[in-house]
């Protein structure tokens, strides 16, 4: 713990309310604080909460870094699952005298949390923290597929200095770069300029608009699936039930739906973090969105109580191999689908010319995917994701 302590200023329990009169099974009695005072072995945590009161870089939205504490107010008075789960709330960062700095802390804190195979939950404070945990994986010097659930895309321009609604194109242009693949879900078109969405086209980026997405939210899990970091910007909730983030609209996902996006982001093997943003109590009504955070966060443990280890592929023979002939390719395209889970994976080969060698990407996908390709029809993410791996 040495080695993380000057990062963190533990929660103050008292002040929120969980010194006493806490039931045994809610979450408040069921989660170990961190404090410098109590020994707590990194290597006995799965699931380490982390609030980041970071908000200079704002776009609108100063008093997102008072949301942390709010969120866990109301989320240890939750009951916990039939299922024990080992969670460390590693108490609020402390703050670098730069964003800079603070950008540089949080990517080496986080870092050494998934070193020891702990799964960083982060609590901001603004959305431009998705930067500073994509520069984790960097510091790891590991390739990342990020997702993040967005009205919008965040995309700035090279002269631009980081800011909430703008830190994309920094991960973008950063070199050496470790960012496979980016999705977004949930944008909303009349929010996003036309050359942004061509550019995103270009980069072979997935974009998923939101009611394209809540016509049928199964097709979100295979997205979810393949993520490494997967952040959330509450502006993606419709204002109803998220009155507590200032960029909301009336249109969005629904409290239900977001916690279903949560729910899979925790039952995905390879997702190794998991964060929250933009939401402001002083603009809250009533706590709900507060609420809604704290269930959020409540159905993303659920969901990974039910990892199912099928992402790994350790065993082949845990899964059905379908070969599918397509006109317009030169070989079957593959498909896996696990005998546990009936999760669906397609193949997509990724030629290394230099070596003149091929390997193969396991790209998550959905049942209709695979009956596209039995209907002779390549699906879009297959062709999307071969282009990408191939040019």
């Amino acid at each position: 713990m040495k080695h993380i302590e000057k990062y963190l200023t533990p929660v103050d329990k008292e002040t929120l309310g969980l010194s006493e009169n806490l039931h045994p099974q809610q979450l408040g009695s069921c989660t170990a604080f961190y404090s410098p005072a109590a020994a707590i072995s990194l290597d006995e945590a799965e699931i380490g909460i982390i609030g980041i009161p970071e908000s200079r870089n704002h776009y609108q939205n100063a008093s997102c870094q008072l949301a942390p504490d709010e969120i866990r107010r109301l989320f240890y008075q939750l009951y916990n699952w039939k299922k024990a789960v080992k969670i460390v709330d590693f108490g609020n960062f402390v703050i670098g005298e730069t964003i800079e700095d603070s950008y540089i802390a949080i990517a080496e804190l986080t870092a050494h949390l998934l070193q020891h195979n702990i799964i960083p939950v982060v609590l901001g404070g603004s959305n431009d923290l998705a930067y500073a945990l994509y520069s984790a994986y960097v510091t790891l010097e590991q390739v990342v597929n990020m997702v993040a659930v967005d009205s919008r895309f965040d995309l700035g321009s090279e002269e631009s200095p980081i800011k909430a609604n703008a830190y994309l194109d920094k991960i973008v242009m950063q070199q050496p770069n470790f960012l496979l693949n980016y999705a977004n879900i949930g944008y909303q078109s009349y929010l996003v300029a036309s050359e942004s969405s061509e550019l995103m086209r270009q980069l072979f980026f997935e974009t998923y608009r939101v009611g394209m997405m809540r016509k049928n939210m199964e097709e979100i899990e295979p997205i979810v699936r393949n993520a490494d970091l997967l952040t959330i910007d509450m502006a993606a909730v419709r204002r109803a039930d998220a009155p507590g983030s200032p960029h909301s609209t009336v249109s969005g996902f629904y409290g239900e739906e977001i916690c279903q996006v949560a729910q899979f982001a925790g039952m995905s093997d390879k997702l190794t973090m998991f964060g929250i943003f933009e939401f402001d109590p002083m603009q809250d009504y009533n706590s709900q969105t507060a609420q809604l955070v704290s269930h959020i966060l409540w159905y993303f443990v659920e969901g990974y109580l039910h990892r199912a280890g099928d992402t790994l592929f350790k065993n082949k023979t845990a899964y059905t191999q379908h070969s599918i002939t397509v006109s317009d390719t030169t070989q079957d395209l593959i498909f896996y689908c696990s005998k546990q889970t009936n999760r669906w994976w397609m193949v997509v080969p990724v030629v290394n010319l230099s070596k003149n060698m091929e390997r193969f990407y396991f790209l998550p996908c959905t049942l209709k995917e695979f009956e596209m390709a039995c209907e002779n029809k390549i699906p879009e993410r297959w062709w999307r994701t071969y282009h990408k791996l191939n040019r």
